[in-house]
């Protein structure tokens, strides 16, 4: 599944009409579609009052083939127009249904269909389809159910922006996921994609893919039958400064939820007993002082080291760091301040990288302080800006967000529209660290582990809130990646291509 701006969504569409698909099947293909998802998500449709809200465009033509569609059903179907049909196909599907649907709209319709713009659409909307938005809203507040048809009108495709929007509770998109409904989930409601034939024209190495239940459970390895603690590797956690004992813990209890054999925290001193009563498994030992040190720790030990959690950003941090870096060239995971002591350096961390396998997993403003950038510009570009810092560090960046995108220095791109706000609480981004750690341990592979880390970080919050925020603690999240790693893969019925729920609290 690709994930692209509007201008890549529109060339899809270009090269399927190119290659000897006619515009018009294009939109029949989009409208019956969502119409029998429609059907399939509220089978009391039909029967139902349903107004359909119509732009000029060609969104507006894939309503009137939805129109159609749902009156063939059974459907008490009204159209509101918003300016006149302007394309011969948008024009073909209104001549086509009008004889089976109403002018207008019904003031008791338990339904709404949002086909007033597309992804083409730029800026607020204005005049008549502004004041079909402010209808789509009311009715929503009245107990409407708003699906909305490629994307909800007034949420840019690209940015997500959406001062004056429509906010849904089903949006079906066609043939790929737009950037802006990645972002904009509180206006999407659920996502459905739709097959309208578009797959074999997609650019194979161009678009970033959307991680998946399925994708995660063909790269994480599963444990064999004969399996000990060694063959289920070896992983430490460096960090927990005074005062921060609890971020190496979490991390370490994430990453035996995720599989590891063996887990070693490191922290400060004063910490030692600390850790070592909260977190029995993991033995606890204090910050290496030498480069002999480190090698009787760490190198002659681990199979991969996460740096970061608790670890504080002070000159004696980066010192650790770069001791640790120096003497253990396995793979790494760095997280919180082994970012920070790094700000406006991400060559010198190149240098102590080099070639093993490293996955940086910054939030924004960690992310904005390593580049040299401010954070509103690592927010406008997040889908492309982690392959710059990729390349500049020579490892796999996982700029944290909604959504996450992981880029690794070869260019290749994928994206994480799991989770929901329960993760915005400090010391979720622990977590991910021990799950990180335990995946780059096993598949030595940054990119691999850094895409099914924050697919499971992010389903694991799913998971944990079933639907809530308030009230769901880390612990409850921690005690959900159990499930993630054994939960039935989801049936995608064809057409659907994939489904994201819904999150936050409406």
């Amino acid at each position: 599944m690709r994930v692209t701006t509007s201008a890549e969504a529109a060339a899809l569409d270009a090269r399927a009409i190119s290659g000897g698909t006619p515009a018009r099947e294009l939109m029949q293909r989009a409208g019956e579609a969502a119409a029998a998802a429609i059907a399939r998500a509220y089978p009391d449709v039909a029967g139902a009052a349903v107004n359909v809200y119509a732009g000029p465009g060609n969104n507006g033509g894939d309503g009137w083939v939805v129109a159609h569609a749902l009156a063939k059903l059974g459907a008490r179907v009204y159209v509101r127009e918003a300016g006149e049909a302007r394309g011969e196909e948008s024009k073909s599907a209104r001549a086509v249904a009008a004889p089976l649907v109403t002018q207008g709209e019904s003031r008791d319709a338990r339904f709404v269909v949002d086909a007033l713009l597309g992804v083409g659409a730029t800026g607020e909307p204005r005049g008549e389809i502004a004041a079909c938005v402010a209808r789509i809203a009311q009715a929503r507040a009245a107990g409407a159910t708003v699906v909305s048809l490629d994307i909800p009108t007034g949420v840019d495709a690209d940015s997500g922006s959406a001062t004056h929007a429509v906010h849904a509770d089903l949006t079906l998109t066609f043939g790929t996921m737009k950037r802006g409904l990645t972002i904009a989930r509180g206006h999407t409601g659920r996502i459905v994609a739709l097959d309208i034939g578009l797959g074999a024209d997609a650019p194979a190495d161009t678009m970033p893919r959307l991680i998946d239940a399925r994708w995660v459970r063909g790269h994480v390895p599963p444990i064999a039958a004969d399996a000990h603690k060694g063959t289920r590797k070896k992983l430490i956690i460096i960090g927990g400064q005074l005062g921060m004992a609890g971020a190496p813990m979490l991390a370490a209890r994430a990453a035996m939820r995720s599989g590891i054999g063996m887990v070693r925290l490191v922290v400060a001193r004063e910490n030692v007993p600390v850790a070592q009563g909260a977190v029995p498994e993991a033995p606890a030992h204090e910050w290496p002082e030498t480069a002999n040190d480190v090698e009787n720790v760490v190198t002659h030990w681990a199979d991969a080291v996460v740096i970061g959690p608790g670890l504080g950003a002070s000159y004696g941090s980066r010192a650790l760091f770069e001791r640790v870096l120096r003497a253990f060239r396995g793979p790494v995971v760095l997280d919180a301040d082994a970012l920070n002591v790094f700000a406006g350096e991400p060559e010198q961390l190149a240098e102590l990288l080099g070639d093993r396998p490293a996955l940086l997993t910054p939030h924004p403003a960690e992310f904005a302080r390593l580049l040299g950038v401010r954070v509103d510009e690592v927010l406008a570009n997040r889908f492309e800006i982690g392959a710059d810092l990729a390349r500049r560090a020579r490892a796999t960046v996982l700029l944290k967000g909604v959504p996450t995108v992981i880029s690794s220095a070869r260019g290749e791109r994928f994206v994480s529209c799991a989770g929901t706000p329960v993760l915005a609480a400090g010391g979720s981004g622990d977590l991910l660290s021990g799950i990180a750690g335990t995946l780059i341990a096993q598949v030595s592979d940054a990119l691999v582990a850094g895409a099914c880390a924050a697919w499971a970080h992010g389903r694991a919050a799913e998971l944990a809130g079933r639907g809530f925020v308030r009230g769901v603690t880390l612990a409850d999240l921690d005690g959900a990646l159990r499930e993630v790693w054994h939960e039935t893969l989801p049936t995608l019925e064809p057409p659907v291509l994939a489904e994201l729920p819904a999150v936050g609290e409406r």
